[in-house]
């Protein structure tokens, strides 16, 4: 079973991965949001106690099905390979810099995407910083940039972040001691078994079709090659009716109620830092949790990172706030970026730009 042989089996991919998000956002998850690694890893985050934003805390399970399903069908296919060894404290700094970045734009790549086919202009302006990120993360990799290569590990190693992953979603189904928002985002959600179920479909489809959203702008900056490439363009044309079917087409910049802000430095600074640290680390956030799910403890160390990060930027106060409505003046409020958020950023790019020269492969063994 290989759905990345061919342009149009990965499109097919794109498009059920699609159909998972559309189904999702119908079924209560947040508006122009859908399926967000970064926000959910957020929510997951807080609902762990790890900060204490309470609009914010919910254990999402479509998390813990992307590790199980990527987990499930790399067992069931003979693809599971327990790895690991490369540069991990590396990765887990680049795994926190990736969701600040996610977390001053609101997204991560995905939901850049799924932003874009609702209308949402800011994600168009964001998408010029995550190509110039993974363009420079690019420019590194044909100056000698290398993490190492990862070696096989005992093959319980590999199978630590599913076993943490089911564990959560035991404490999820049994017990009452994980937090949950009652307001906000948090409190937005479709069903727990109607998201689990969309978490194992969409990670097994993205685990067989390799799907990457810096690796498809990184192998068309290196290569010329739009192979990965049609897995996002299937999952966007599929939002994109989906949101003009269901009336959720906006077309604008300040549109209270989606959780964005129109600041357009920081949304593109923020995708910025998102590409930059994705291409150095091998993967966006969402395959990072794929990989991790195949048995890569680099990969998990990395999503480790991303937990981190982003109980860091509710702790500190580094995340942007979304356009809102005034409940009682009914004026729009427009969202912005956090002053300790905008230094967060600018170390975030320099921390990259340090890695990136300081790690070649002839010192990488």
């Amino acid at each position: 079973m290989n759905l990345s042989d061919s342009k149009k089996k990965l499109a097919l991919a794109g498009v059920i991965c699609g159909l998972v998000a559309a189904c999702l956002a119908f079924l209560g998850n947040p508006a122009n949001m859908a399926f967000c690694i970064a926000c959910f890893i957020r929510d997951t985050a807080g609902a762990l106690g790890m900060h204490q934003a309470e609009v914010v805390q919910y254990a999402r399970p479509e998390i813990i099905g992307l590790v199980l399903g990527a987990f499930i069908i790399s067992v069931g296919t003979k693809e599971y390979r327990s790895t690991g060894g490369s540069s991990p404290m590396i990765r887990f700094v680049l795994g926190m810099i990736i969701v600040i970045g996610s977390l001053v734009f609101l997204g991560c790549p995905l939901r850049m995407i799924i932003r874009m086919s609702a209308g949402d202009l800011n994600a168009w302006v964001a998408l010029i910083g995550f190509i110039l990120g993974v363009a420079t993360g690019v420019f590194a990799l044909k100056k000698g940039f290398s993490l190492g290569r990862a070696h096989a590990v005992n093959k319980s190693g590999g199978t630590m972040l599913p076993a943490m992953m089911v564990g959560i979603l035991i404490l999820a189904l049994v017990s009452s001691v994980l937090k949950a928002s009652e307001a906000g985002p948090g409190s937005m959600h479709a069903p727990l078994i109607a998201s689990l179920i969309g978490g194992l479909v969409f990670g097994a489809v993205a685990q067989k079709s390799r799907m990457c959203f810096a690796g498809s702008i990184r192998d068309v900056i290196l290569m010329k090659n739009f192979d990965l490439f049609s897995v996002i363009a299937g999952l966007f044309v599929v939002m994109l009716v989906f949101n003009l079917a269901t009336n959720r087409f906006v077309l604008g910049f300040d549109t209270p109620g989606i959780i964005a802000h129109s600041d357009h430095l920081w949304n593109i600074l923020g995708m910025y830092t998102v590409g930059f640290a994705a291409t150095l680390a091998g993967g966006c956030p969402l395959r990072q949790l794929i990989l991790a799910g195949q048995g890569s403890s680099d990969s998990a160390v990395t999503v480790m990172g991303m937990f981190v990060g982003a109980a860091l930027c509710h702790n500190l106060g580094l995340a942007a706030s979304g356009t809102a409505m005034n409940a009682e003046t009914q004026e729009i409020v427009a969202g912005a970026v956090p002053p300790h958020g905008k230094v967060a950023c600018i170390v975030c790019i320099i921390v990259c730009f340090v890695i990136a020269f300081t790690n070649k492969r002839d010192e990488a063994k």
